[in-house]
């Protein structure tokens, strides 16, 4: 069910919905029969008109329809209502992703954040669960335990609501610790709308194993494999949860402990389905749930994937269009085509060694371990031994041309 605001063009519309269906095979769901109201505004009492929901409940019964789904996010009052107008199941937007979030989800991370955003919904909807449970008995002696009830289960919500964000604190601090081991490797993060082709991308530079599904949301957890950028240098890529239009702010809220790895990147590849008629409105969606997570900052690279799906007259006007006036850089790439990730991978190499600045360091031939040392934490691009003199020209961190100076070794800025 659509009621899209009158504004709203009807091919967006027609857009929004195919997502909806999408989204509903992914739960499991056979959809049946779609229906459209055009509004002004929702209404407060039941989101769409009083006819509509008549009309509504008509076509539920000639379907046999056992569940109504809503594209957009509905109020208690507004859901409460409509069930009892229309007299079946009736599901918004948010709860429809919680629910496929559920059944994806496999660490035990994923688990408690899906369960920390299903409680911080279900909360505030917990009468309307208590009004289906009197009609079952039949109300009759129901109020007195029933509001009791309803208080005790509050009560209960709000303390498993404290212990797992208490969980998901101490998982945030763990991840912290764990990304100060890795802090002299280039840190990349894949972020993109849901089925953008992130896991293939990672797979494809990797090499590893990646779990890859052509439905939306295939992964939850946060993946972290090494890529060879070329030339001896390695980076750390992570894909994240995939974003989607409308995504429940309680989720979000949920998943931040996650999506830290986006905020502790140096790099992020936003990945954009060229093919995807709709690219334009999904890259503004992924955006603006990186600002919502204070993530704009990061120095960000648009990555249109799936080229091998569009023509080179399509791909030339993509570009003209991709990069906004900011400057953010944009490459184009193929899983499916032989050389289709060059280019992203030459970019990478180009990071490390943005990254890593170009030095020359004079040491003793006595200092051998330093020697070693700098060979296996750098790129070394040149080598004299001069008598007891080594004169060595590397690209390095800044953490380990810290430390070599530290320990007495002269180092010199610029090629």
């Amino acid at each position: 069910m659509g009621a899209p605001l009158k504004s709203e063009p009807q091919e967006v519309t027609a857009e929004h919905l195919e997502e909806l269906g999408r989204l509903a095979d992914t739960a499991g769901v056979e959809v049946v029969s779609t229906l459209v109201q055009r509004i002004d505004h929702p209404s407060h009492a039941t989101y769409i008109g009083e006819g509509k929901a008549e009309e509504l409940k008509m076509m539920a019964e000639v379907e046999g329809a056992t569940l109504i789904i809503f594209d957009d996010e509905l109020s208690p009052t507004q859901g409460r209502n409509l069930e009892e107008a229309i007299g079946v199941r009736v599901m918004d937007r948010a709860e429809l992703i919680l629910d496929i979030f559920a059944t994806r989800a496999r660490s035990s991370e994923a688990k408690a954040q899906v369960e920390l955003a299903q409680l911080r919904y279900t909360r505030p909807r917990l009468k309307r669960m208590w009004t289906h449970l009197s009609r079952v008995r039949g109300g009759v002696g129901m109020r007195g335990p029933g509001e009791t009830q309803l208080e005790t289960d509050r009560r209960m919500i709000d303390h498993r609501i404290a212990r797992l964000a208490e969980e998901l604190e101490r998982v945030a601090r763990q991840r912290a610790t764990q990304r100060k081991g890795r802090a002299e490797q280039l840190k990349v993060s894949l972020v993109g709308y849901t089925n953008a082709g992130k896991s293939s991308i990672l797979r494809g530079l990797s090499g590893a194993d990646v779990f890859i599904e052509d439905r939306l949301f295939a992964t939850l957890d946060p993946t972290t494999r090494a890529v060879d950028a070329g030339e001896g240098n390695e980076v750390l890529m992570t894909d994240t949860v995939g974003f989607i239009r409308k995504l429940p702010h309680h989720l979000v809220a949920s998943f931040r402990a996650t999506l830290e790895e986006a905020r502790e990147a140096d790099l992020l590849l936003h990945v954009i389905d060229a093919s995807h008629p709709g690219w334009e409105e999904q890259k503004y969606v992924v955006e603006e749930v990186l600002s919502d997570l204070k993530l704009r900052d990061r120095p960000t690279v648009l990555v249109f994937n799936k080229v091998d799906r569009i023509t080179h007259a399509e791909e030339k006007a993509l570009a003209d269009r991709a990069v906004d006036s900011s400057g953010t850089r944009a490459v184009f790439a193929s899983t499916m085509e032989p050389g289709g990730l060059d280019t992203l991978r030459a970019l990478l190499l180009d990071e490390v060694r943005r990254l890593r600045p170009d030095v020359r360091l004079v040491l003793s031939s006595s200092q051998g371990g330093l020697l070693a040392e700098i060979y296996r934490d750098g790129e070394v691009l040149e080598r004299e031994d001069e008598g007891e003199e080594v004169r060595v020209r590397a690209r390095l961190s800044d953490g380990s041309i810290a430390r070599l100076r530290s320990r007495g070794v002269k180092v010199y800025e610029g090629a």
